[in-house]
């Protein structure tokens, strides 16, 4: 095994994995709704979610409000600390260069994400920023978890997104159609 090669876990994590990789789903799914690109993510500590996030891009007009860096966010507060040493966090697609940072300098203890980012993956897709043997942390990484699905709901985001512009239907970025849908959804109330 090479420095860089994603960690294996025990097949009894697997479960785990799956149990909170599918609460990343369901907020990769809520994005959706909300015209965000469909990513969520959780931070897990102690086998307790502690954060619960999805992409707010447009609803938030930020360009950091990426589902890791929020769920980084919540989770810092709900430990009052900005080292989260003993957490693990899923995602469902693979971290950016940007969050990859953030979740080095957190100190992350391991990332578990569905479906690889070969273009710009920052957790060996693209680049390997979570192994970087020259930064102060590396976070074990679990790649591949029900990523067929966390593949699919991207797929069929874009290509409803595609639709769209070919019907010439403008993209809602955020708007009030947006809001909408988020009152229809489940709210979350925090972990």
């Amino acid at each position: 095994m090479s420095e860089f090669s994603p960690i294996v876990p025990p097949p009894d994590m697997l479960n785990n994995d799956e149990h909170f990789m599918r609460e990343a789903l369901r907020l990769a799914r809520k994005a959706a709704r909300l015209d965000e690109v469909p990513i969520g993510a959780v931070i897990v500590h102690q086998g307790r979610i502690i954060a619960r996030s999805w992409n707010q891009v447009e609803t938030l007009k930020d360009a950091t409000a990426h589902a890791e860096m929020l769920a980084l966010t919540q989770a810092e507060s709900a430990l009052e600390d900005w080292r989260l040493a003993d957490c693990d966090l899923y995602v469902t697609k693979e971290p950016c260069p940007m969050c990859a940072g953030a979740i080095v300098h957190c100190r992350i203890r391991r990332v578990i994400f569905g479906c690889p980012d070969v273009k710009g993956g920052a957790a060996g897709g693209f680049w390997n920023l979570l192994q970087a043997p020259n930064l102060n942390h590396r976070c074990e990484i679990s790649q591949g978890v029900l990523g067929e699905e966390c593949v699919a709901v991207l797929k069929d985001f874009f290509a409803e997104a595609r639709r769209r512009k070919a019907e010439g239907v403008p993209h809602k970025k955020g708007g009030a159609a947006s809001l909408d849908a988020f009152s229809e959804a489940p709210r979350f109330d925090g972990p």
